[in-house]
């Protein structure tokens, strides 16, 4: 029988008091079956696009954890190492002069062969990221670089199984996040390879190897007798093609990221083989999530390539799972892109509850690893990370966490400490984030006053006032509503003026209130200032509390 005659049916035969919940349970007896509950199809167009809804898990979980890990964490040296070590005079080019040589001799190719990944352990890593309280985990596919993270039949010569690691890295981070009981993401920039590796393409100015063209312009033919003999680097770095108007300006690649502005046109055999990758890596991982580090969707407006993934993910969703259960992350999203998509926000926070869920993304440290952030312990705190989880989900929203990975696979102590912390906290508190939505207002204090705006991808994390006790941030779930509160005050009451009596924000009479973690009800009055909270002795990891009114 098929859906719609089985809903008629029921429609026909069972009291109406009840036929919402047998509906229902209908649809969930087709899903078991394999039946299509969503018979609608997405097609490549922004408007076909428009008719996603973000999916209940994700709108639940709220916390991710990321492995943003790749060759570039072989040098320990930060972020877009394999663009910057090509950069005359920058941080990164003198420590590849000095640690592996002139990028002419040893080049990112040469990186890669370095990269041996023997310290991994992803069923390790995954149960601590696990007990963090992360719901989701994404890990890296290919970063700018071009190197894919996984069995890669379209770039079958340059991915982690048959060089350096020589391991399904995206295979061996899914096993184990299935294995955890997380949702499993993976994250894809290739498609800005093109103009990104351009700096490939330079030669010292001054020096003893002025005028020496870098490793980016080589071809398989030069590789006679070097360990990378019968590849063909252009495989890899992409570089057969003019620079990009204003290339050696080090900065113009952000002005260019939308694929405008004077940058150098990839081809269609580039952008077919892109589309190619990603089309094999969603069939090969079937991820819940695919974030993309794009100016809403890969290769737009130049190519379709994106909007062809995108369908095709939400597509095969629906077929897998009778309902659309896929999320695609996009940045710099327009109106109508908001709608197709989740935003991604990276570094930063939007300054208000948005209409729809989004996600916050950030790191401890350096996207890439790098290693002098642990020697000068300048990685983001656990109090720093539960401040901005509290704010980004008040706001209707999720905050993915890169923990940054070394280049032999494991994490180090410092990192460790501050993940642990971070579970720590959310063991006790995570009634108030996980399944909650956004209450009318998402918080006050001083902090909301100085918040900073937002800039291109995101930028403005950190840039407003430091949170303080006279902050709170605010989600509801069923007749709850939770109140977190950014520190602990000096005089052990708390005054929550959103919540005065006679506000319009508060229709109903508050019967309780009491502390997560904590077994006692806490006294309170509540008049037309404030709802004052007399609280007990301090608590455990204080810089962040959850007050449950009822």
């Amino acid at each position: 029988m098929k859906r719609r005659e089985l809903l008629k049916h029921l429609a026909a035969t069972i009291p109406a008091l009840a036929l919402a919940d047998e509906i229902n349970a209908a649809s969930r007896i087709l899903k078991g079956l394999g039946g299509e509950v969503e018979t609608s199809s997405f097609k490549p167009t922004w408007e076909s696009l428009s008719n996603f809804k973000t999916p209940d898990w994700f709108r639940n979980a709220k916390f991710g954890i990321w492995a943003h890990w790749g060759p570039q964490c072989e040098a320990e040296y930060g972020d877009w190492y394999a663009r910057e070590m090509y950069m005359e005079g920058s941080r990164q080019y003198k420590y590849h002069l000095e640690k592996y040589g002139h990028p002419s001799k040893f080049g990112f190719k040469d990186i890669i062969n370095e990269w041996k990944a023997d310290a991994w352990n992803p069923e390790e890593l995954l149960a601590l990221y696990k007990k963090a309280g992360a719901r989701y985990f994404m890990a890296l596919a290919n970063h700018h670089d071009n190197f894919d993270l996984y069995d890669s039949k379209y770039q079958k010569n340059w991915n982690s199984t048959k060089l350096g690691p020589r391991k399904d890295l995206v295979g061996g981070w899914e096993k184990a996040a299935r294995k955890n009981g997380m949702h499993f993401g993976v994250s894809v920039h290739a498609a800005h390879t093109w103009s990104w590796m351009e700096t490939a393409q330079r030669a010292d100015k001054t020096g003893p190897y002025a005028g020496v063209t870098y490793d980016g312009k080589l071809r398989k033919a030069q590789g006679k007798g070097t360990w990378w003999e019968g590849l063909d680097p252009q495989e890899l770095y992409e570089q057969n093609h003019p620079l990009s108007q204003n290339s050696n300006d080090n900065g113009m690649i952000h002005k260019q990221w939308n694929w405008g502005n004077g940058v150098s046109q990839p081809s269609k055999e580039y952008c077919d083989k892109f589309f190619n990758r990603t089309i094999d890596l969603i069939d090969s991982y079937n991820p819940d999530m695919v974030y993309f580090d794009d100016t809403a969707l890969p290769l737009w407006p130049i190519n379709d390539a994106g909007l062809r993934i995108a369908a095709y993910l939400y597509n095969k969703s629906v077929k897998r799972n009778g309902s659309q259960e896929a999320v695609i992350f996009g940045k710099i999203l327009d109106e109508l892109q908001r709608k197709c998509m989740v935003w991604d926000i990276e570094r930063g926070q939007s300054n208000a509850i948005e209409p729809y869920p989004w996600q916050s993304d950030t790191c401890l440290g350096s996207w890439h690893y790098d290693r002098s952030i642990y020697e000068n312990n300048r990685y983001k705190s656990a109090k720093t990370v539960i401040h901005t989880l509290a704010d980004v989900v008040s706001k209707n929203g999720n905050l993915l966490l890169s923990v940054p990975v070394r280049g032999n696979g494991s994490i180090d102590e410092r990192e460790r400490v501050i993940v642990e912390e971070i579970g720590e906290w959310m063991a006790v508190n995570g009634d108030a984030i996980y399944d909650t939505r956004p209450w009318m207002v998402f918080g006050e204090g001083p902090a909301m006053e100085s918040a900073a705006p937002l800039s291109a991808q995101g930028f403005n994390e950190g840039k407003g006032k430091a949170f303080s006790s006279s902050d709170v941030r605010f989600t509801t779930k069923g007749n709850v509503l939770y109140a977190i509160v950014l520190g602990w005050p000096e005089d052990n009451r708390v005054k929550i003026r959103s919540l005065k009596r006679g506000s319009n924000e508060v229709k109903r009479t508050i019967s309780g209130v009491s502390m997560l973690g904590r077994d006692e009800k806490l006294s309170f009055t509540h008049d037309g200032d404030a709802l004052t909270i007399s609280l007990p002795d301090k608590s455990k990891l204080s810089y962040a509390f959850c007050l449950k009114i009822v």
